[in-house]
């Protein structure tokens, strides 16, 4: 028996047969990033329990297989899922997907998640209790892992409560000399092994008296609030290569396996939306140092919508609006998921993006979905912000933009509750709009080029003026995000025949000049190198180089042979 045959069964004997896939057909779903990275694995591990994880863990370390930890695969830098073939050994895959759970804390004050809780999964948990998590549903997928945020310190659009950290984790390490350690950092006593540890904290098999609620360790960003207040600060608010926020699984992209987080949660508030137009980028600027100074309370959220991001997002994000929409955020992922079956049948026989074009056709017969005074404002104006902010608050900050408005360029609506509801699902199907344009347009496409940036807080010219050459090297340019943060998703739609790498170090260059920082909030993965930093706490982390080897475009082999980092 080989080698490879040998850790295969082993991998059987810790989670069933029925659950280690091989092969191209069965892992596609698993090893195909979802915007970005892709490459063979020997097996894709889709463990059940926490101790089978463990096991599978155990047998892939014993192996000398490279493990890739994976969620949701809602990422877009491609960093939980293979990068090629060049590791040097077999790549293993794990799947948390079947291990979902929340558990709420302190009468839903925190929560305990495990590797396969969804946000939206959580945000339902937390609803009959008028709690919400750190995140909501904004940015890029609907099927996001909560502890992915985590992992990634993905950001989000609520101004107030910034990267998605803890300090209270349950992970797994390899050590040196490649030695699988279980970390109960949870602030929760379990037991003393890691199978009564991790048998326990799945089963919720503990009392209120076994938590500590006074770790002395954080369970959210307790800094990001007073930070992002400084608008004259010459530096971005938030950005992955922020050592501040990283802590043991806070940030780690995959280099421990982590099996539990502990978190925060947050009263949820009533709402009430402004939409704001305007064509000159300093009534924006006036505005989000205004919001972001002037009043007592930070608003809830600020997002920002460039008009051609509007009209991809309406035209080429319609499905998604209309989805949810019509059935609520519950169905989406598996909605996904028999998308990616689907789409790889086709692929089998040759034939890619057939689902995108089918619903691409359907979608088009049907009538606009977008709210009439949203169109209008989309007519007017070149630049658009979906403020949220508390109830109340409405009254003094309408009464603000009303007197603002009568000495600025621009334009504001109060929106009905209909509206304001519309207006934030189109600023999400909006992200997803140029995948799908990509799609349809193969011919004309080359490839997405997607950045997420973090501008200096002090930046007022923060609407991008391409050169000339650059700029004719693409078809179009989508501009959208978190602008109060000043946090921007900037998708480039890149002219068939062009070299999208080419374009994207250009874009580098550019960003460093403007003393942004990139990634923002989706983390390094593949697609961009970690700096020196960054680069060492991963080697802190995973010093044996076990876990998601060549994440930020270091070293693939163990013991980081090769990397200069």
């Amino acid at each position: 028996m080989s080698m490879h045959d040998t850790l295969l069964a082993q991998l059987r004997a810790a989670v069933g047969n029925g659950h280690v896939l091989t092969g191209d057909k069965a892992t596609r779903r698993f090893r195909k990033g979802y915007r970005f990275g892709d490459g063979p694995v020997l097996a894709v591990v889709r463990p059940g329990t926490l101790l089978e994880m463990w096991r599978a863990l155990q047998a892939a370390v014993q192996g000398g297989a490279a493990v890739i930890l994976q969620a949701a695969n809602t990422g877009l830098t491609g960093g939980s899922t293979p990068d090629g073939d060049d590791y040097g050994r077999p790549v293993v895959l794990i799947s948390t997907l079947r291990l979902t759970g929340v558990q709420l804390l302190d009468g839903g004050r925190q929560v305990l998640c495990l590797p396969g809780a969804t946000l939206d999964r959580l945000e339902q948990a937390l609803a009959p209790l008028g709690r919400e998590p750190h995140s909501v549903i904004g940015s890029s997928c609907i099927g996001a892992s909560v502890l992915g945020g985590v992992c990634n310190n993905s950001g989000g659009a609520l101004v107030r409560r910034g990267p998605a950290y803890t300090e209270m984790a349950l992970f797994a390490q390899v050590n040196a000399a490649s030695e699988l350690q279980l970390v109960n950092h949870l602030g929760i006593a379990l037991g003393d092994t890691p199978e009564e540890i991790l048998q326990r904290v799945q089963a919720g098999d503990y009392s209120a008296a076994d938590v500590q609620l006074e770790s002395g360790r954080a369970a959210s960003d307790p800094h990001y609030a007073e930070q992002v207040r400084r608008v004259d600060a010459d530096t971005p608010a938030r950005f992955n290569a922020d050592a501040s926020r990283h802590y043991e699984a806070a940030g780690s992209a995959g280099k421990l396996a982590v099996f539990a987080v502990r978190l925060d949660t947050f009263a949820r508030e009533a709402a009430e939306v402004f939409y704001i137009g305007s064509n000159q980028t300093q009534s924006l600027t006036a505005i989000r140092r205004h919001l972001l100074t002037g009043f007592e309370r930070l608003p809830i959220s600020g997002e920002y919508i460039h008009r051609v991001a509007y009209d991809i997002g309406e035209r080429y994000g319609k499905d998604t609006f209309l989805l949810i929409d019509k059935l609520g955020t519950a169905r989406v992922p598996a909605a996904f998921a028999l998308k990616s079956r689907v789409d790889g049948w086709f692929e089998r026989i040759g034939l890619r993006g057939v689902t995108d074009r089918m619903m691409q056709l359907l979608t088009s017969l049907l009538p606009s979905h977008l709210p009439a005074r949203m169109g209008g404002f989309r007519q007017r104006y070149e630049h658009h912000l979906l403020l949220k902010v508390s109830a109340q608050d409405a009254a003094v900050t309408e009464a603000w933009l009303r007197e603002f408005f009568a000495r600025h360029e621009g334009d504001y609506f109060h929106c009905t509750p209909e509206e304001g509801r519309k207006a934030f699902l189109h600023r999400f199907a909006v992200a997803g709009a140029a995948v799908r344009y990509r799609e349809v347009h193969r011919t004309q496409v080359q490839d997405i080029v997607a950045l997420d940036i973090a501008l200096r807080r002090d930046d007022r010219e923060w609407f991008e003026q391409l050169p000339a050459e650059l700029d004719a090297r693409l078809l179009h340019k989508l501009y959208y995000g978190h602008f109060l943060c000043h946090v921007f998703h900037q998708d480039y739609i890149a002219r068939k025949g062009e070299d999208p790498m080419a374009i994207e170090h250009a874009m580098w260059k550019l960003l460093d000049a403007r003393g942004a920082e990139y990634p923002a909030e989706h983390n390094v993965g593949h697609l961009y190198p970690a700096k020196p930093a960054l680069a060492q706490f991963y080697k802190q982390l995973d010093p044996s180089n076990t876990f998601n080897p060549g994440i930020g475009q270091t070293s693939k082999q163990p013991g980081w042979k090769g990397c200069d980092c």
